[in-house]
């Protein structure tokens, strides 16, 4: 963790094994905002459903370096096909979380592994 970061009371790793709780919790289709305590600072990330399968990025833009969502889980573009960062309007592939339209063109969301057991999301 930089000076800055521990600063800021952020970090942007968390250990595998995390349950984050049933997978019911998130609407297929739908995203869910996740903030962990890690040590002194806190981890802020989110994940997609698809179905079964869930990708989870941390809850930072490349852009600007803020949070996408300004309301709770909301992350996704009206129609769910993207993930989007509401201060400039970058969207993101859900699955590889690549930058694909706005000003970070190129850029990637920071991934965030996650999976699902036995119908529980956990870290991994």
């Amino acid at each position: 963790m930089t000076d800055e970061n521990a600063a800021a009371g952020r970090v942007w790793a968390t250990p595998a094994g995390v349950n984050l709780g049933p997978l019911d919790l998130i609407r297929d289709g739908g995203a869910r905002n996740y903030v962990l305590q890690i040590g002194e600072a806190r981890f802020h990330g989110f994940v997609v459903r698809r179905g079964e399968a869930v990708f989870g990025y941390v809850d930072r833009c490349p852009h600007a370096g803020l949070p996408l969502a300004q309301q709770l889980d909301h992350y996704l573009t009206p129609d769910g096909g993207l993930i989007a960062c509401s201060w400039h309007g970058a969207v993101f592939t859900v699955e590889t979380g690549a930058c694909v339209g706005g000003p970070c063109v190129g850029a990637k969301l920071a991934p965030w592994p996650v999976e699902t057991r036995e119908g529980r999301v956990f870290t991994a």
